[in-house]
Order: C-alpha cells, then sequence, then structure tokens
C-alpha cells in the first residue's frame, strides 16, 4: 500500500484512497498465470484455421474437423475439475509443473500425427495436460491477492487468455500458408519452457494438503461428456434411429446423471453443488454456459467459412479477429478494474448484448464478399463487448467463492465454459444445416445472437454486486 506523507499545502484527502500496486511476486505470479493459461486457449482456437490445411492432407470431411477441435475440448472440459481438485490437494505450482510438460509432449506428437485418428488420440492428450494448466494459475492469483488487486491481475489475466483464444487463428493462418499445419502445434515449446523456467524463480509455501480425489467421478464425467459428444458428432452420418447413435447417447447422459448424484454424497466431490448456493457462482455459470457457447460457435464458424466460403488464405482468415485480439488486450484489464468498483453486472449484461449485435452484423456477409463492409464492423462490435464482458464474469464467479476453493471453483468455470464449446461443435452440422454455405453461415450467426442475447439477460437478472474486500499488496499462499 502506499503510505507517503501529504505534500505540504495539499489536502490528505488526495491520499485517502491509494491506488494499491503488485509487488514482485505478485507481477511474477501474474506472468506465469499467463502464459501457463496461454497455451491452453492458444490451442483451443489456433487449429480453427488449419482445419482445411490438415482436410487436404490427411483426409477426412466435417466430421473428422469436428473431432479435431472436440477431442481437445473432451477431455480438457471432463477432466479440469479433476484438476481442480489435484491443484487443491497437491499444489498449485506442482500440477502446474506436470500439465506443462505433459502438455509440450503431447503438441510434439499432434504436430508429428501421421493420420486423422492418430491427430485425434493426441489431441485428447493434450487437452487431457492443459486440463491441469488453467485451474492452478487462477487459483495462484486468488491465493495471492484480494480485493482491487485481485481485480485488476484477474483483468489482466483475461485480456492476454482471451487475446490466446482469438489470436490463435491468425497465428495459425500465418503457420498454415507460410510453413505447414504442424508448425501450429509446435510453436507452444517457447512459452511452456519460458514458464517452466519462471516457475523455478517462484517461492511459495505450495504444499499438499492431503485431500482426497474422487478419481470415479473423474471418469463418471468423462466417459459421460465423451459418449454424449460422440453421438451428436455422428447422428448426422448415421441419425438418430442407429444404436450406434442413440445407446452412446443414453449411455453418456445416464453416466453424467450419475456423476451429478454422486456429487453431494462423495467425501471429494470434483463439483461441490454447494458453491452453487452462491448467487453469483451459480449465475454467472449459467451465463458463462451461453455466452461461451456461442464464442465457440463463432470463432469455429468465421474460421472455416472465410477460407472455404469466401476463398481467403488462411492468413486472412485469422487475420480477420484481429480487431477483438487488439480491443480485449487494450480493454479487458480496465474493464476488470471498473468491475471491482462499480460491480460486474452492468458489464455482464452490456458486453453480451453488444456481441449480440456484432453477431447480427455478419447476416451482411453476401456471396459478393467484402471483409471491410461485411466482415470488419461485426469484430469491432464483438471485441468491445468480449473487453467488457470476460474479466467481470471472471471477477463475479470466482469472487463469490472462498479462497480455499478457488481451485475447484475455477475449475468448475472453466469446465463449464468449455463443455458449452464442445456441445455447441459437437451439433455444428445441425445448426448450419450439413454444410457450411452462406445460408450455414447465416444460421450460425442467428444462433450466436441469441445464445449472447441469453446470456445478457440471464446476468442481468441474477448477478448481485457483492461488497468489495480491502485491497491488499500482499496475501500469503496457504499450503
Amino acid at each position: 500500500m502506499d503510505r507517503r506523507p501529504t505534500e505540504p499545502g495539499r489536502s490528505s484527502r488526495a491520499y485517502s484512497r491509494p491506488v494499491p500496486s503488485f509487488s514482485a511476486v505478485q507481477r511474477l505470479v501474474i506472468t506465469i498465470a499467463v502464459l501457463a493459461s496461454f497455451v491452453t486457449f492458444l490451442d483451443g482456437t489456433v487449429v480453427t484455421v488449419a482445419l482445411p490445411a490438415i482436410r487436404d492432407e490427411l483426409g477426412g470431411g466435417i466430421t473428422t474437423q469436428q473431432w479435431v477441435v472436440d477431442a481437445y475440448l473432451i477431455t480438457l472440459s471432463a477432466l479440469i475439475l479433476l484438476a481442480g481438485s489435484l491443484s487443491d490437494a497437491y499444489g498449485r505450482v506442482r500440477i502446474m509443473r506436470i500439465g506443462l510438460i505433459a502438455f509440450g509432449i503431447a503438441s510434439v506428437a499432434v504436430a508429428a500425427a501421421p493420420e486423422p485418428l492418430t491427430l485425434i488420440i493426441a489431441r485428447a492428450l493434450q487437452g487431457a495436460a492443459g486440463a491441469l494448466l488453467v485451474p492452478s494459475s487462477l487459483a495462484l492469483i486468488m491465493a495471492t491477492m484480494r480485493g482491487e488487486l485481485q481485480s485488476r491481475a484477474i483483468g489482466v489475466w483475461t485480456a492476454f487468455t482471451t487475446g490466446a483464444q482469438i489470436a490463435g487463428p491468425l497465428l495459425g493462418g500465418l503457420f498454415v500458408d507460410l510453413l505447414s499445419w504442424r508448425f501450429v502445434f509446435l510453436i507452444n515449446v517457447i512459452p511452456i519452457g519460458i514458464t517452466l523456467f519462471l516457475l523455478a524463480r517462484l517461492h511459495l509455501p505450495d504444499q499438499p494438503r492431503g485431500a482426497r480425489v474422487d478419481w470415479w467421478s473423474g471418469m463418471l464425467c468423462a466417459v459421460g461428456l465423451g459418449a454424449v459428444v460422440f453421438a451428436l458428432i455422428e447422428q448426422p452420418n448415421l441419425g438418430w434411429s442407429s444404436p450406434a447413435i442413440w445407446l452412446p447417447g443414453v449411455i453418456g447422459v445416464a453416466l453424467f446423471v450419475a456423476f451429478l448424484v454422486r456429487q453431494p454424497r462423495s467425501p471429494a466431490p470434483l463439483m461441490p453443488l454447494s458453491l452453487f448456493n452462491a448467487r453469483n457462482f451459480a449465475w454467472g455459470n449459467l451465463a458463462t454456459l451461453f455466452i461461451y457457447a456461442a464464442l465457440s460457435l463463432n470463432g469455429f464458424v468465421i474460421g472455416v467459412y472465410l477460407q472455404e466460403g469466401a476463398g481467403l488464405s488462411a492468413t486472412a482468415a485469422g487475420l480477420a479477429s484481429l480487431p477483438i485480439t487488439i480491443l480485449m488486450i487494450l480493454l479487458s484489464s480496465q474493464a476488470g478494474a471498473w468491475a471491482g468498483k462499480l460491480g460486474p453486472r452492468l458489464f455482464m449484461t452490456v458486453g453480451p448484448l453488444m456481441m449480440a449485435a456484432g453477431a447480427l452484423l455478419l447476416l451482411t456477409v453476401s456471396h459478393d464478399f467484402s471483409y471491410w463492409w461485411q466482415v470488419l464492423p461485426s469484430m469491432i462490435i464483438l471485441g468491445l463487448g468480449l473487453s467488457l464482458t470476460v474479466a467481470p464474469l471472471t471477477s463475479a464467479v470466482l469472487g463469490a467463492i472462498d479462497e480455499n476453493r478457488s481451485g475447484i471453483a475455477s475449475a468448475v468455470n472453466n469446465a463449464i465454459s468449455r463443455v458449452a464449446g464442445l456441445i455447441v461443435v459437437a451439433m455444428l452440422s445441425t445448426i448450419v444445416g450439413g454444410t457450411l454455405d452462406l445460408d450455414g453461415f447465416h444460421n450460425a450467426a442467428w444462433v450466436t445472437a441469441a445464445l449472447m442475447a441469453l446470456g445478457g439477460v440471464i446476468s442481468w437478472i441474477g448477478i448481485r454486486r457483492v461488497p468489495a474486500q480491502p485491497a491488499e499488496a500482499e496475501a500469503p499462499l496457504r499450503p
């Protein structure tokens, strides 16, 4: 905290509420948290513009493209809850280090894949490693900062990690056009190496807590989600009447219901249902479900249609969403600070509604394609809305839960956002009408706008302002 004395002739009121600044340790924590999560979010979207190149080299149609995306999301979504428990039980730094090493190995396996099946399996392993990174990185921030500092830190984390999701198509496009789609996945090695080096310099108490981990719940969640997604992806090919579709679908739903039923009875639940007793946590996660479903649908459709429908190169398709990245980096930290002072409700309402308007602007895309008049206005509105939304949303959800459970709270929120993307990509053929042509693109724009608007309305109804905690320059990481 700033303890400067009052200058002569100047009112002491000028220093009555100094702006807190990050300590050296907290800056290191933020850097590590951003880099560790960066690779996870980057690989969720970097593959989008590489899909046509992957199809051309390895074969497969839209179903293979869906599986390349969803294999990653299935394991990321299903195991992120287990990873949250592991982070709380065995230490955030330890779990993060394991996740980074595993993610690097899996990324090399993806880049070396000789055919679609190997690629899909390697992507699933990559998602499993990524699940270890996000909860532990956010838990580090929640454990070392409080109040306004915490909101600002989450804003910084949000700007760069969400920016990674948006910048992914641009980086992917450059590598596809200049080198090969395989290099898209090798770029992870650099940030992983830097993060491991910085982790070695971070000295914080991070002892195992001896907590139990519910491995059975992890299996129920993973297999249940995987079976449901298999049914949704393959349904357009085989039809609901096929036992190969409805049987996995029924089994998957049953296993996921069993997972939910088990949680109140488990001595170490992966998703403690008591967390949803906190109003902002419950409503914030419901808003997350719709908002991130819309973001995933929009990102997939734009990355693929601009190449296959509008005829742009992979780099140009990636550049299409660059305005969103720029606005996120410029505005997210400030939006997080505003939300810390004014509360998250207004931002979580206005932001998604702006994004709904931005999605509707994509209806202007026609056969006579023009990026500057048909796509750029949408990207700008989407970027402004996203900048207002994500940091306040993260702060509202995690700020509603005690720091001791920040790992599992972060895991639940991230799992819900990934499941949202997982399901909407699995339903892509149904949403676009079987083919991602111009009519399918417009159908996706309508669905994206509707999902965004629902997210804004839910936020206005459910989110309430929580009294701010005093900002602390230091908050020890509890073992």
